[in-house]
């Protein structure tokens, strides 16, 4: 599993999480799929995620490096 995957995946479920939350409990859990967007979006030309950088400094791979492990 690699930086990026990982990244996609709790993005994802974050927004489905939100989107369920919102029909479940209260329309104010949409401003949370909206703050989730919008990271997306900004990282998109930032290249600047937290949850990235907090996974790199566990130590897990990003695409590149486990790219370069199996050359």
């Amino acid at each position: 599993m690699t930086v990026e995957r990982i990244v996609f995946i709790v993005a994802g479920f974050f927004i489905l999480l939100s989107l369920a939350l919102s029909q479940l409990h209260h329309l104010y859990w949409l401003w949370f799929t909206a703050f989730v967007g919008a990271n997306l979006f900004q990282s998109g030309f930032t290249r600047f995620c937290p949850l990235a950088l907090i996974l790199k400094k566990a130590g897990v791979p990003t695409d590149i490096q486990k790219a370069n492990l199996a050359s």
